[in-house]
């Protein structure tokens, strides 16, 4: 935890932090709006009333995350969840509204200076104001609705490991991972049971969650442990921590895990029943918190024994050189594949891989979730949710391993 000077230092640090973030936020929130009212007004001539409104409502928006944590501090729960599904809800529209309509409007300029240097006359093919506006909103509206639908079709991923560093008998272990899950203001029961349903139809041995299984506003989510502790696979439960779990606060985040039966490995390995190591280790978000137990990855995974498989739980998808070759499978998340496209391009260049499978140098493998749920807008487009479901079957050691 370190001295009280360090966790203050850390704490300050963490303020500091968090406002510069929060502002921001509220810059670029408030230019996407900006944005967004220009296309409007450029489109439709607007009464004075009208305008009005439409400022009020964006001035809403633009605060509408921070108003939410503040209602939930003051235990409004109801205005919290209504104000978190308005606002996240229209943080994707307007995403999307904006992204088309940069489209339109560079499509617009390449016309244009394509007519300059041909000397030609493409007015036809440019779209005024109010036909830009209405094919923004359109295609807007239909991503929309498909990605709020598909949010909540769970896919159940298939991969099957050959590997001699299980035991002949059983000869398998099915492993299942579910990642960003992110229980709390808007991920409620519904969502939860259809995730448990698909979970419970692939009967794993092992379940394991790889990070921000609880969100950033855990507002009364205890009647959630319930159906969580009803999972009971033969070899257990094990979890990580992931950003969010920070966010919300750890004492209580971790707490909610363990309460669902979940072993939570922060910077700790353990050997399952002789069968398969599986270790974790806490996401580096928690190092302003005073709560991150920092360890070398690289000297938790060589205490494991090392005539079985292991299993490294980490959210981040980020691999450290000196691990490799100490773990057989690194499951992360986190990245969501970017949840709405075309995020999923921005997550490509901050993460190597941001879904699916990677073999690594040194005989180590990364599997990077889609996540199974859903943060901020209550949709997914390009980017459909996932359970996971890990094989593991004994192959006798040289036969294509």
């Amino acid at each position: 935890m370190g001295s009280p000077d360090a966790q203050k230092e850390r704490a300050v640090k963490q303020t500091a932090g968090m406002i510069v973030f929060v502002l921001i936020f509220i810059v670029l929130y408030s230019g996407m709006h900006l944005y967004a009212f220009y296309k409007i007004k450029a489109a439709i001539p607007l009464a004075g009333w009208c305008r009005q409104s439409i400022i009020l409502f964006m001035m809403l928006m633009v605060l509408s995350p921070l108003l939410v944590r503040q209602f939930e501090k003051a235990g409004m729960e109801f205005l919290a969840r209504m104000l978190s599904w308005a606002g996240f809800t229209w943080m994707g529209i307007l995403f999307l509204f904006d992204f088309f309509s940069l489209a339109t409007d560079l499509t617009c300029i390449f016309v244009r200076l394509a007519g300059s240097i041909f000397k030609s006359n493409l007015s036809a093919v440019k779209l005024s104001p109010g036909h830009a506006f209405s094919l923004s909103l359109l295609l807007t509206a239909g991503l929309a609705l498909y990605g709020y639908f598909d949010a909540r079709k769970i896919r159940t991923e298939r991969v099957v490991i050959r590997t001699s560093a299980i035991p002949r008998r059983p000869g398998r272990l099915r492993i299942v991972q579910i990642s960003d899950v992110h229980l709390g203001m808007m991920v409620r029961e519904e969502r939860l049971k259809s995730i448990l349903s698909a979970v419970k139809k692939v009967d794993p041995d092992i379940l394991v969650s790889t990070g921000d299984l609880v969100d950033g506003m855990m507002m009364n989510i205890e009647e959630l442990i319930r159906p969580l502790k009803e999972i009971t696979p033969r070899y257990g439960k094990f979890a990580v921590t992931g950003n969010h779990e920070f966010y919300a606060g750890p004492g209580r985040s971790v707490e909610f895990i363990e309460r669902a039966g979940f072993k939570v490995l922060r910077g700790e390995g353990v050997s399952v029943q002789g069968l398969i190591n599986i270790a974790g280790v806490d996401d580096r978000a928690g190092r302003y918190t005073g709560w991150l137990r920092e360890v070398s990855e690289a000297e938790l995974l060589s205490s494991l024994p090392r005539n079985r498989f292991t299993l490294f739980l980490k959210h981040t998808p980020r691999i450290t050189e000196e691990s490799l070759g100490l773990f057989d499978l690194q499951l992360s998340g986190h990245t969501h594949h970017g949840q709405i496209f075309p995020f999923n391009l921005i997550t490509r260049l901050l993460f190597s891989i941001n879904s699916g499978m990677r073999r690594l140098p040194k005989g180590s493998l990364l599997y990077v979730s889609r996540g199974t749920g859903t943060w901020g807008p209550p949709m997914r487009i390009f980017a459909p949710p996932e359970v996971t479901l890990i094989e593991l079957l004994y192959q006798e050691k040289g036969k294509n391993e």
